[in-house]
């Protein structure tokens, strides 16, 4: 195992413990009650067509910590340096910058902190790192 391998074992450890630390930054800061309201204005925008969901918190929040889960699960394979894991990584690394920035930007826009925010930057740093070392280790 090389030390490029590991690393992107870390990164991936990393991602997946950012997530975890978003979905309950979101969960303790009533998340769907700022989500679900602009879903249903932009729903009725597009014609009211059944997309994107909305969630209650119980599903919401199971269906996260799965995937979640799921991530932890890979680690084994990222740590390896499996090479069906660089599609996954970019994948996850474009989720995690495009949700980060996205909580930081409409937080400004909005001139407060809207929910997810504080851990935003966290999705940010483990997306960029965790893309910076795919393209580089596998």
């Amino acid at each position: 195992m090389s030390e490029a391998t590991i690393t992107f074992g870390w990164a991936w450890l990393a991602a997946a413990f950012a997530l975890g630390l978003h979905v309950a930054d979101e969960a303790t800061h009533d998340f769907l009650a700022w989500y679900n309201p602009q879903v249903l204005r932009m729903r009725q925008f597009l014609g009211n067509i059944p997309f994107p969901p909305t969630f209650t918190f119980v599903p919401w929040l199971l269906g996260l910590v799965a995937g979640i889960t799921v991530l932890l699960a890979l680690a084994p394979w990222a740590f390896a340096g499996a090479s069906w894991m660089r599609p996954l990584a970019y994948i996850l690394a474009t989720i995690h910058l495009a949700n980060g920035t996205g909580h930081i930007v409409g937080s400004l826009v909005a001139g407060r902190p809207l929910p997810g925010v504080l851990s935003a930057p966290f999705l940010v740093a483990s997306g960029g790192w965790l893309a910076y070392v795919t393209a580089g280790v596998l």
